[in-house]
């Protein structure tokens, strides 16, 4: 949209001002463990997405690099608790299995937005003889539509399913009783050093934020670069924009599919491969098609393009998958942000893939992009076999002890961990 050129970026300017971003989020994250255990995870989201807004639309005024950066920077402090406030809130309304078709239907917002984002670029980009360029209208107007959706969420969104203003009591104790199943418990306010601890020492934590990281290095590049890549084939900067729209189809399709295959049939880990295979041919598309004979290749590389959105659909299941897995609120604070911590790590190693000197082709960058696809693979299903030890050695532990299929009011309801619970199960 020119913003390059009227800001002066030179360089990796705008890399490091995607980087940034992240950067802020993935500080950011610190403080939100303990907000989301103190505040109601609504109201603070609401203010958050508010405060988005506001900061978006400052991206406006922007002069140059420095004042570009200091918006994305602010961008990225109130984006952080999005995710992890969305985690906690969906993950009191539904079981375990009904969870990873809902985070996939809130994700798609993204896939939306590509799509949307596509035909606003488009039209913005017609904005002429204006006194203001088209991607400073484009960040006020998206800035200020942001900010009224943070008022609406804060007014309307419940912080628990007992503040719901559309259920009866009777909806209330019903619902509850029937996530009961959960043994997650709703929310409980008291702050345990304790569970953070235990965090930090489970091996599922850690492989849950290590296949987020490497996910969100694909998307990252994805959705920061794809409009990039195809001006780079030769195409204008509006055409550029619709090009980039069917991006937006592939991760949707995507997203709808896996969330639909867990909630059937389960097997986070088959469904999480279902998506790497077309990223990994994606990749390789974009990776070792030559483009140097020029027009015959380009749909090929466009294909690729497209592909790699399948990777998307990866990310809300990892988040499911700590929110289903990790009992104990404390630690499931922790979990999801250091889980939403992990998508911004991700995303500050993908945009400094992209160098000033490999353009115009980026090679390097897409290189990265079929080797996380391919590692998240194997790191899914390293985390299903984990998951599948643990819940048999459970199961030995409880025949020994005769307490096979025991459930306690205590797990159900006390705010114990899943290391606590031993009547706990891990989902895979």
């Amino acid at each position: 949209m020119g913003l390059k050129e009227d800001l002066g970026l030179k360089g990796n300017d705008f890399s490091n001002t995607a980087t940034g971003l992240f950067i802020a989020y993935l500080l950011a994250e610190f403080p939100n463990v303990y907000c989301l255990q103190k505040v109601p995870a609504a109201k603070w989201l609401g203010t958050n997405v508010f405060l988005w807004g506001i900061a978006a639309a400052a991206a406006a005024g922007a002069t140059g690099y420095k004042s570009l950066l200091a918006a994305r920077i602010f961008l990225g402090i109130f984006e952080a608790t999005v995710g992890p406030s969305l985690m906690l809130i969906n993950s009191q309304y539904y079981t375990r299995q009904e969870q990873a078709l809902r985070f996939t239907l809130w994700s798609s917002g993204v896939s939306i937005a590509q799509i949307l984002g596509g035909l606003i670029s488009f039209g913005f980009q017609h904005v002429h003889h204006a006194a203001l360029e088209g991607w400073r209208v484009m960040f006020l107007v998206l800035g200020a539509v942001t900010s009224l959706v943070g008022v609406l969420t804060f007014c309307f969104l419940p912080d628990t399913p007992m503040k719901a203003r559309w259920l009866s009591d009777q909806e209330r104790v019903a619902l509850l009783q029937y996530i009961s199943v959960n043994q997650t418990g709703v929310r409980n306010s008291s702050f345990h050093v304790k569970q953070i601890w235990e965090a930090v020492l489970d091996v599922q934590v850690w492989l849950l934020a290590l296949a987020v990281v490497l996910t969100s290095v694909s998307s990252g590049v994805i959705t920061t670069y794809s409009s990039t890549l195809i001006v780079s084939f030769g195409f204008s900067g509006p055409d550029a924009a619709l090009l980039n729209m069917p991006s937006g189809v592939v991760s949707l399709v995507f997203l709808i599919a896996v969330g639909v295959g867990v909630r059937t049939t389960s097997h986070r880990w088959a469904w999480i491969l279902a998506c790497t295979i077309p990223g990994i041919i994606g990749a390789s598309l974009l990776s070792f098609l030559p483009t140097a004979h020029g027009h015959s290749n380009k749909a090929g590389v466009l294909v690729g393009i497209y592909l790699v959105n399948a990777i998307i659909a990866v990310l809300p299941i990892l988040w499911q998958w700590a929110m289903a897995n990790c009992a104990g609120h404390t630690k499931r604070a922790f979990a999801s942000a250091l889980v939403a911590g992990s998508f911004s790590l991700g995303n500050i190693i993908g945009p400094q893939t992209f160098q000033a000197r490999d353009a115009p082709a980026y090679h390097p960058a897409k290189v990265a992009v079929l080797a996380t696809q391919a590692s998240v693979a194997i790191v899914a299903a390293v985390l299903s076999l984990y998951y599948v030890w643990e819940n048999q050695r459970r199961d030995q532990r409880a025949l020994r002890a005769g307490q096979e299929g025991l459930e306690t009011v205590e797990g159900k309801w006390e705010g114990l961990t899943d290391w606590e619970n031993q009547a706990f199960r891990y989902v895979y």
